[in-house]
């Protein structure tokens, strides 16, 4: 078994733990928890995408009615899920979250749907990973807010259906293209967030040190946020590592130097690439010439690794960076 619980496989060695990947640590959930922003006004970037959630939101409750279904894509980390969690808090209605492999069987989504209260936020993260048959389970529920059930079998079948309360779902999804286009076009609020930029990311690695009770100057969140790789979870991942590193070995503030020793510590580059990235990025380069694999799996380490020598862009490219 591995550290993980999972199967370990003969041969192969366990993977040392990568601090800038978007995947959320198990003893951190209630600490990222808490660095989530609760309301529109304290979401930091994305501007367009907040400005017409504004709209929508208050339009919706202008008239009294539920909010029209969001879809939200975008690569992991972005704050897909915050957004969901801010939709509700602004309308002031519960919020439900389950993940689309958690639903399986239609019982599933009848169990979800029919427990909601009215105008509630039912949230399905990874909804591009539900079966088709389960989607064709929500068409009826998102359009006219009725689910048929199938009752008995056979001969002696037939179809009950149940009336449900106005909802909002909102999906959330790092492969959009996954979705059939049936799926998709129900949604009447479609969203892509975008990598963040340095001073967007500046400012939520500064208002995420204020929560922790970390002193930061401008120089040392400016530091951080350069090796981030345009994404708020790695962002606040590099600030709690760079915190330790700062109370263990310094003065306990975190200026741009103390960032760089502790980055430079973890082997995050200037980039935001960890060891595993530029070995990666070293078999791409060195043993196939820059053209990637269309299938399987990449082999990487010290093993069969040539000096990166190579005339292409590619070669080149890897050689400043390492």
């Amino acid at each position: 078994m591995t550290r993980s619980g999972g199967i370990r496989t003969p041969g192969v060695e366990d993977e040392p733990e990568r601090v800038p990947a978007p995947a959320v640590a198990a003893g951190e959930e209630d600490l990222d928890r808490s660095l989530r922003p609760s309301r529109l006004a304290d979401f930091v970037g994305q501007p367009s995408i907040k400005d017409q959630l504004a709209v929508f939101i208050e339009a919706a409750q202008a008239r009294g009615e539920a909010l029209d279904h969001v879809l939200l894509a975008g690569p992991p980390g972005l704050g897909k899920t915050s957004l969901a969690q801010i939709v509700a808090a602004e309308l002031g209605v519960p919020f439900v979250q389950t993940a689309g492999p958690a639903l399986e069987r239609k019982g599933d989504v009848a169990a979800y749907l029919t427990a909601l209260e009215p105008h509630s936020v039912f949230f399905v993260d990874e909804i591009h990973r539900l079966p088709r048959a389960l989607e064709e389970t929500f068409y009826p529920a998102m359009e006219d807010r009725k689910l048929p059930i199938t009752v008995g079998q056979g001969a002696g079948a037939r179809v009950v259906t149940l009336d449900l309360p106005p909802f909002t779902l909102v999906g959330a999804t790092t492969r959009a293209g996954l979705l059939s286009t049936p799926m998709r076009d129900r949604f009447g609020i479609q969203h892509r967030l975008e990598p963040y930029g340095l001073e967007d990311l500046a400012a939520i690695v500064t208002r995420s040190a204020g929560i922790l009770g970390v002193e930061l100057d401008p120089d040392g969140a400016r530091a951080i946020a350069a090796r981030s790789r345009g994404t708020p979870r790695v962002a606040n991942r590099l600030l709690k590592r760079v915190r330790d590193f700062a109370e263990v070995r310094l003065a306990g503030v975190v200026i741009a130097e103390a960032a760089d020793q502790a980055l430079t510590l973890l082997e995050v580059d200037v980039l935001g690439l960890d060891r595993l990235d530029r070995e990666l990025l070293g078999a791409i380069c060195e043993r196939f010439d820059g053209v990637g694999r269309s299938g399987g799996t990449w082999r990487v380490g010290p093993a069969r690794r040539r000096p990166c020598g190579g005339s292409t862009p590619c070669a080149r490219a890897l050689g400043r960076l390492l």
